[in-house]
């Protein structure tokens, strides 16, 4: 069964597998006693600092190993704002962070600071200069993640940490998803990664502070991990993720070109086998192994259902999702269409057989649900006498009324209008995103009785 969902989780790379089962003869012990065994699991413990050190592009003494990339997050943001507390308490980051930076930023606020969310484009990419506007005489800390997790766009690090060099704000990178695939360029402060993206155990983050960060560590103090990372070291594991990042860049540049033309086919093939798709992110500046679309017409949980009683396992930034039933901040701040979201994410090893089986399968399965649906078949509209009507979708989930709405567009004349009367929140960005699609006018959202009355104009 293919697995297409890397970007959540990467399989155990081979070299992790082999790594772990041999530090788990050799590091078992304390690494911080003097003894024999002690001393073999700090050589152990020393040799994987290194590695992960040489990766990432800092020295060893600047790196940590944390339980988890969301554990780095949190000690790295908190840790900064704390020693910089006289300069402030704001903190800027892009709109479209991992939920680690979101709900760091989040517990800032409920502590009594502040911060600021810079907006995308519609590709999910900051603009450097509305970044550096952001920073103000009381910024603490700034947060750019290298990739997006969700659509693989990359950000303009290198020159947003320029900028925020000469502010003299320090910027924590998230690299979870692109660290696997190279080092983060430019003079970013910190930077922060989980394991378990890259093919390495889960359960290993790592935190990198560079020299001259003013930084406190947050909670009761440690001795282990310069005290930036309490508790006793996972060293079976470190070492395996250690190994299993210097093994995966070792294959980085050949993978990337072969899985970027495998992601290339999807992103070429989507459009033209889908009727009414939408491929999100940047089509250049984005990672190797990643592309994300979305289907009109379409409930994203049952998608997925259905791709994974096809065969296939891959992920979505729908709202109408098992795990959330909110719409994915990512695709609400692009700007772009929310549900019937997909996510593929090839893992290492991918075949373009496998790829070809899934966009053989993928018209079938999408054509299905929009049946079950009720979507609305494309036919020739008739003339219409109806200068405007009101499409009532209270107490319905989207896609229902962004369905219900193209049913009816072709029963108003050209410059009529269609309003839908909708109280789900994905209705907010989904009715706007359709009428980007189909070339129709979004005139506004207006007060109602119940939920939200969304108004469209008929152009075309």
């Amino acid at each position: 069964m293919p697995y297409f969902d890397a970007a959540s989780s990467a399989p155990l790379h081979p070299v992790a597998r082999q790594a772990l089962l041999a530090s788990l003869d050799e590091g078992w012990a304390d690494p911080a006693r003097l003894y024999r065994e002690g001393r073999r699991a700090a050589l152990l413990l020393d040799a994987a600092r290194e590695t992960a050190a040489e990766a990432v592009g800092c020295r060893p003494d600047e790196l940590v190993f944390t339980s988890s990339g969301t554990r780095a997050v949190h000690s790295g943001t908190a840790g900064a704002l704390s020693g910089r507390r006289r300069v402030g308490r704001h903190m800027v980051l892009s709109a479209v962070e991992h939920s680690s930076v979101l709900h760091a930023a989040a517990a800032l606020e409920a502590a009594g600071g502040s911060f600021t969310e810079v907006a995308v484009d519609r590709t999910g990419a900051v603009d450097p200069a509305a970044y550096g506007r952001a920073l103000r005489a009381d910024t603490a800390l700034a947060c750019l993640q290298s990739a997006n997790h969700e659509v693989g766009t990359e950000q303009p690090v290198a020159e947003t940490a320029e900028i925020c060099a000469e502010a003299g704000v320090p910027l924590l990178v998230d690299a979870a998803q692109s660290l696997g695939w190279g080092p983060v360029a430019g003079r970013w402060s910190m930077l922060t990664a989980s394991a378990h993206k890259w093919g390495g155990p889960a359960g290993v983050g790592l935190l990198a502070v560079r020299k001259g960060v003013r930084f406190a560590p947050q909670g009761p103090s440690d001795e282990r991990e310069s005290g930036r990372a309490a508790g006793f070291e996972n060293i079976p594991a470190i070492v395996a993720a250690a190994a299993s990042l210097r093994a995966v860049r070792a294959e980085a540049a050949a993978e990337a070109v072969r899985l970027r033309a495998l992601v290339e086919r999807v992103r070429a093939a989507v459009p033209g086998l889908v009727p009414d798709v939408e491929v999100v992110g940047d089509p250049e500046r984005r990672l190797p192994h990643l592309v994300t679309f979305s289907c009109l017409y379409v409930d994203g949980e049952t998608l997925l259902h259905e791709l994974d009683r096809s065969g296939f396992s891959v992920s979505s930034g729908s709202s109408c999702t098992s795990s959330t039933l909110t719409p994915s901040h990512v695709l609400k701040a692009m700007g772009v269409l929310t549900e019937g979201n997909v996510r593929v994410s090839l893992p290492a090893g991918t075949t373009g057989e496998e790829v070809d089986r899934f966009l053989g399968v993928l018209p079938g399965v999408v054509a299905g649900v929009r049946e079950r649906l009720g979507a609305p078949v494309p036919v020739t509209p008739s003339p219409a006498s109806t200068a405007s009507l009101v499409v009532d979708a209270l107490g319905r989930r989207c896609p229902i009324p962004v369905i219900e709405l193209a049913k009816v567009i072709g029963e108003v004349p050209v410059g009529g209008t269609v309003t839908v009367l909708a109280d789900d929140e994905a209705a907010r960005l989904d009715i706007p995103a359709w009428c980007e699609m189909r070339e129709q006018e979004y005139v506004g959202e207006e007060p109602a009785d119940r939920g939200s009355a969304y108004v469209v104009r008929r152009l075309l």
